[in-house]
């Protein structure tokens, strides 16, 4: 992870200092920094022995945070990470087109490797990323959205791009195409389980532990899982107050919500699905040698569950 951030600060230079400045900011916030690090567990879980993944790794944080920056002004979000949002320090027009040269940077990265399977895995994951945010915006404000159409948000949106790292390592590796496939069933696996997560997290976490405002989702109008459990599970006060609140992210009934979501499941449901992501992604590496890189593939997916934050 050094040498991956010692790519990422030297790929993040730029002749406009404000470029610098925002890309700088963001990334200085830290994070997980789970996509990359799936580039390089399973790059040496395949015992690769280049630097290739290294650069391949800040490519993938690139464009994490390109996502994080748009993300946080189509959402009007104030805070991330325990910070403010960098649209709420630099404006959101100037968050906007430093996502886009972080997007257009790691595309000059990738060509550079010379790798025309690099650039497909990572041009198409950047696309359907970006399908996924347009469905996701569709779905805000939207009551009706089902639990499957709210999963193939997931799917797009959040799970291709641990997929796309996780692809990546075993093929720069010399992984074979089914090694390859098994790495990126358990990239979308992880992805799903880090993201439903989240929205369990999004109603029993803690502002400070999480590094965002409790109740975000509620506020934004988005139907996550527990929402969408609620509406079908829960009493028809329950379901006309939800249906209310996500038309108009009202969130002045925060806490009524967060009890009903409480007492109905809501909650252990989301949590269910999310071991159940887990546990594929699990299944997905069993035949992959064993190694300790593979050991902390699967206390990653563990972990994914079994977090606070």
């Amino acid at each position: 992870m050094e040498a991956v951030n010692g790519v990422i600060r030297q790929r993040l230079h730029s002749e406009v200092a404000l470029v610098n400045q925002i890309a700088e900011y963001i990334i200085s916030a830290g994070g997980k920094r789970i996509r990359p690090v799936l580039v390089l567990l399973v790059a040496n879980a395949y015992d690769y022995r280049g630097t290739a993944h290294h650069e391949l790794a800040a490519v993938v944080e690139f464009i994490h945070t390109a996502t994080l920056l748009h993300d946080d002004v189509v959402d009007e979000s104030s805070l991330r990470r325990g910070r403010a949002t960098a649209n709420a320090l630099f404006g959101n027009a100037a968050s906007v087109l430093v996502g886009d040269f972080l997007y257009s940077r790691s595309f000059q990265m990738m060509v550079s490797l010379n790798n025309m399977r690099v650039m497909q895995i990572l041009s198409d994951a950047t696309n359907v990323i970006a399908e996924g945010e347009v469905l996701q915006l569709l779905n805000m404000h939207d009551p009706d959205v089902s639990e499957d159409s709210y999963l193939n948000v997931i799917r797009s949106k959040t799970a291709k791009l641990f997929e796309a790292a996780a692809e990546l390592g075993a093929l720069v590796a010399g992984a074979n195409d089914e090694e390859i496939a098994a790495a990126g069933e358990y990239g979308r696996s992880l992805g799903t389980a880090f993201q439903l997560i989240d929205d369990v997290l999004d109603y029993a976490g803690d502002a400070s532990e999480i590094g965002k405002n409790v109740g975000d989702d509620l506020r934004e109008g988005k139907p996550t899982l527990p929402l969408i459990y609620l509406m079908e599970h829960g009493t028809e006060e329950q379901r006309q107050l939800v249906r209310s609140c996500i038309e108009t992210g009202d969130e002045q009934h925060f806490d009524t919500i967060l009890a009903a979501i409480t007492t109905s499941g809501a909650l252990d449901y989301t949590r269910r699905a999310a071991e159940v992501a887990a546990q594929r992604a699990l299944d997905a590496i069993a035949s992959m040698p064993g190694s300790r890189y593979k050991d902390s593939l699967l206390q990653l997916a563990r972990f994914a569950v079994e977090r606070s934050h």
